[in-house]
């Protein structure tokens, strides 16, 4: 086995991979422990990279080669590459030549590398002759980049990772860190651990584990984040807390600033944003006190209808008390996606030109057009993301061509985007999983290659710019994105622009990535003094590192001076916004999106993979108990949640973490795991149902967090739950044959489950529905058969009367005992909990298992303690419960530190990924300790214990 070093294709962080292969196949991945931004560290994410690359999962997920549909609705058939690229530059040159080049639009994607965003830039704006380029960053970090260019000139965060270590005082606000970017949790513990003294707050509606770990949680209302940061700077010059020589020396603007916060005393602020005036005063206290205050922020702020404002007012704060350019102090932007800076870096986004340049400024659309040997650039500023899908809903946009993302399942306003798809012309998708919900739409599908298969480099939150590596060759016929760019560009230019044939004379990544630098030379970015041979030889690079730099600087403004006409950084003066949707009388919730723990994006990547469901396995709206109460909901029931713009049905789950008046809802749950219809019989398309369009008019970034719900208890008494171990080489694809079955229902969630591949090489499904009368049998009987539950094997009770269909496959192992394989419950669902038990025990059967079958306490006395549903998971890596957890700590004595220590050390939970580690926190602090006597150490506990509860044990650097 050889171990090649690349990057995580997952969140903004950056982390460094060692991915084992054997040079045709990935067998393992592990952290690399010479990348700076990780150390060795990964997320649960990044640690089964390898097992979304096996052999079976790409079988049975990738799109393998170029498919077309001569007709929408049709399945696709298999082209040649020759075939497939001919058609499409035949059909979108024939759409510009009659149509114009406005009537094409590109959507790219933050998982692209800089190279292939380098390619997709200059075909779109120096071949087809338009703007409309727009990636999906636009959904996740256009507000940051908006807010750092109106105030300190340029699209570049200022700080560094390191700077976690140097912070007295760390300002979280609008992010969930330790879900969304819980390697860089991992840093600020380590920050707080080697620096008591140092203090976090954070600023989240939400009791996050993230706000659990606070030293000050500010629970302020959805939206009000600009009244916080005005008056926080309201407190900050009431108490003399500003650093006034600062504001004199290297900032604009100041007086209008503090005229508008005048009206921001604490009690306005205490009104505006819920919180209490002591812990206003507090937070401006330790804001401005400390000697360096580092904030950090991502998508609460970003996803905004007044996004660009949100970040500008949180950068006042720290201009205004000069905490910027100094080892711990700054405003730190999270970046969301592996390369969403990287895109940025090459303009490609619908208003930005190469190498941060602006499009509105004619000195720099000449500079792009003599780099690219073209006569000019065009001058209107393209459609960004929303605006490009409701042209093409509208009818003005013919084409789409949508490469590495899935605006079918990740785009607020989901019925005007599928509207969009369905009336485009011609909708070529350039993926490399063929399962995603935006492949349905596609007339032409272009095979990709994905991480463990690529070549270039990405940029991370701290301006880092890595190697991403190939293991493997591409699986089947993919090919690298660039490529795909560059020969579909020289065919269409040979149609519309013979003579630009030559600007796309790239033949490997490098060559384009040296192009990329060139551009960058005297900018803000200027990467001139680094190149492919330097990364390979002294590892990631930070930028700016121009030609003859030792290296690249860690920290930017150190001395005052920012890139703007006069060097001086500016004050936004801007107003509070009320929120995009208000909830009112209809509409009374507000529902607020966010990220689970364990999973990516749309899940086309975790979420084929079962152990990733352990720590969240149903899709789920969290409310506060007093919601639940006054609605007269329990646990588990179903609500209908519906929006302006459509409904989803799912369960309700009560959540101490919410006020009252406030639901949750991960971002994650799309048409993949999450479907149903409404009383018309539409099918619903998960939470993107439910979002607005509406978004920041500067960033142009929507306004995604957030939206009014009402939320109502539905009745769908008929009820069918489905488990049954699989194959592994079957399993998900007996998910893409199950899909259409739960528009059956009028609510339904498919997903795997388990820890794939078991020892017996299978992978669990669990199919679950609700419906208002029972589902037609017929229309049943294929699900049945596709989960292995219609063979001689399989014992089966019916009760047409009752409406109850209960079965049940086993297995007899070599010495005769009956395993549990499969189970099928329609009508009365109730043993649910105790037959998965059952299953998932993977022992055998205490009893006959047509006893099973049996309703009431018949069956139940048969499995006995098995009963006992299945405690919490809270350590992926590990598989460890919190029931063994609480019995560990049980047995702890010690410092909530020592506790940890000791916990980690028997259960080895927190000791590999160290996601569950805020979790840990929280049991340790809620689980009592034995009494102890002065003097005495705690005595360690046994392996026994944990072997008692861990159901598999792995090797120290990885999973299974």
């Amino acid at each position: 086995m050889t171990e090649t070093p690349s990057t995580c294709p997952y969140c903004g962080i950056g982390c460094g991979v060692l991915i084992e292969h054997d040079g045709q196949r990935i067998t393992g991945v592990r952290g690399d422990p010479d990348h700076p931004a990780n150390a060795g560290r990964l997320c649960t994410k990044g640690a089964t990279l390898h097992l979304t690359a096996a052999d079976s999962v790409q079988r049975q997920t990738r799109l393998l080669a170029p498919m077309q549909r001569t007709r929408r609705g049709n399945a696709p058939h298999t082209v040649d590459w020759d075939s497939a690229l001919d058609n499409a530059a035949e059909r979108l040159a024939a759409i510009h030549q009659r149509d114009g080049a406005d009537a094409i639009g590109v959507y790219v994607s933050g998982q692209l590398l800089t190279e292939d965003y380098y390619v997709f830039n200059k075909l779109v704006k120096g071949l087809l002759g338009t703007n409309h380029i727009d990636t999906n960053s636009r959904l996740c970090m256009s507000s940051a980049v908006a807010g750092y260019k109106a105030t300190l000139g340029a699209d570049a965060p200022p700080c560094s990772y390191e700077d976690f270590a140097h912070a007295d005082t760390v300002f979280i606000t609008g992010s969930n860190l330790a879900w969304a970017h819980p390697i860089l949790m991992r840093r600020l513990e380590d920050a707080r651990r080697a620096r008591p003294q140092q203090k976090w707050i954070v600023a989240d509606p939400r009791r996050t584990e993230t706000a659990a770990l606070a030293d000050l949680h500010l629970a302020l209302k959805p939206g009000s984040d600009v009244a916080l940061y005005h008056g926080l700077l309201h407190l900050l010059l009431a108490q003399g807390l500003t650093d006034a020589a600062y504001i004199a020396a290297h900032t604009t603007g100041f007086e209008a600033l503090a005229e508008r916060v005048r009206a921001f005393p604490p009690a306005e602020t205490a009104r505006l944003t819920g919180l209490a005036e002591a812990d206003l005063r507090t937070a401006a206290r330790w804001f401005g006190e400390s000697p360096a205050t580092l904030s950090l922020y991502c998508q609460g702020l970003n996803q905004s209808a007044s996004g660009t404002d949100k970040n500008a007012a949180l950068i006042n704060l720290h201009l205004a008390t000069g905490q910027i350019g100094r080892p711990g102090a700054g405003p730190f932007s999270l970046t969301g996606q592996p390369n969403a800076m990287g895109g940025r870096e090459v303009g490609g986004l619908a208003n930005l030109l190469s190498a941060h340049r602006d499009l509105a400024n004619p000195a720099h659309r000449a500079e792009v057009a003599r780099l690219w040997g073209v006569p000019s650039v065009p001058t209107t500023p393209g459609r960004t993301a929303m605006e490009m899908f409701q042209a093409a809903a509208d009818g003005a946009v013919k084409a789409l061509w949508i490469v590495c993302t899935n605006p079918a399942q990740s785009l607020p306003d989901q019925a005007m985007v599928r509207r969009a798809l369905e009336r485009a012309e011609f909708v070529i998708v350039q993926e490399a999983f063929a399962t995603t919900a935006t492949c349905a739409y596609a007339d032409l599908l272009l095979p990709a290659t994905t991480w463990g298969e690529k070549n270039g480099t990405v940029t991370n939150s701290e301006r880092r710019i890595s190697r991403v590596r190939p293991a493997v060759p591409p699986a089947g016929q993919a090919r690298h994105d660039w490529a795909i760019a560059t020969d579909l560009a020289r065919r269409l230019a040979a149609r519309i622009a013979p003579e630009r044939i030559a600007l796309f004379p790239y033949t490997t990544p490098e060559s384009i990535w040296n192009e990329h630098r060139d551009s960058t030379r005297g900018r803000d970015l200027d990467i001139t003094g680094l190149s492919y041979a330097r990364l390979e030889a002294q590892g990631p690079q930070q930028w700016p590192c121009p030609e003859g730099a030792a290296a690249g600087r860690s920290r930017l403004y150190a001395d005052g001076v920012f890139p703007t006409a006069d060097g001086r950084a500016r004050f936004a003066d801007v107003a509070p916004s009320p929120l995009a949707e208000a909830p009112d009388a209809e509409y009374p919730f507000s529902l607020l999106t966010g990220r689970l723990r364990d999973q990516w994006h749309g899940m086309s990547r975790t979420g084929l993979l079962g152990r990733l469901y352990g720590h969240e396995g149903l899709p789920a709206i969290d409310l506060a108990p007093a919601d639940l109460a006054r609605l007269g909901l329990q646990d588990g029931d179903l609500v209908r949640v519906a929006s302006r713009r459509g409904a989803i049905v799912l369960p309700a789950r009560a959540s101490e973490g919410l006020p009252p008046g406030q639901a949750f809802l991960p971002m994650h749950w799309g048409q993949e795991v999450l479907s149903g219809q409404d009383a018309q019989g539409q099918p619903l398309t998960g939470v993107n149902a439910l979002t607005t369009p509406a978004f920041c008019p500067t960033s142009k970034q929507p306004e995604l967090k957030h939206a009014a719900v009402a939320i109502a208890p539905v009745q769908l008494p008929w009820r069918l739950s489905a488990l049954a171990w699989l194959p592994a080489e079957q399993a998900l694809a007996v998910r893409e044959q199950l899909r259409p079955l739960l528009a059956a229902f009028g609510w339904a969630s498919l997903l795997p489950f388990g820890r794939e591949p078991d020892a017996q090489g299978r992978v669990g499904l669990v199919l679950r529905g609700a419906a208002a009368t029972p589902v037609d049998g017929a229309r049943l009987a294929p699900a049945r058969a596709l989960l292995g539950l219609d063979g001689p094997e399989v014992l089966r009770y019916q009760d047409a009367a009752a409406r109850q269909d209960r079965a049940l496959r086993v297995q007899r192992d070599a010495d005769g005992r009956t395993q549990l394989q499969a189970f099928w419950l329609a009508g009365d669902t109730g043993g649910e909990a105790w037959l998965r038990q059952l299953l998932e025990a993977d022992t055998p059967l205490p009893g006959p298992a047509h006893l099973l079958l049996a309703p009431g306490e018949l069956a139940r006395a048969l499995v006995g303690e098995a009963a006992t549903p299945a405690s919490p998971q809270v350590c992926t890596c590990f598989n460890v419960r919190e029931d063994a957890i609480r019995h560990t700590l049980a047995g702890c004595a010690g410092s909530p530190e020592e506790r940890l220590a000791a916990l980690t050390a028997t259960l080895r939970c927190g000791s590999n990924c160290g996601s569950c580690i805020p979790a840990l926190r929280g049991l340790v602090r809620c689980v009592a300790a034995p009494p102890q006597a002065p003097g005495i150490a705690p005595p360690p506990r046994q392996r026994q214990i944990a072997d008692s509860f861990q159901t598999e044990a792995t090797g120290p650097t990885g999973l299974p």
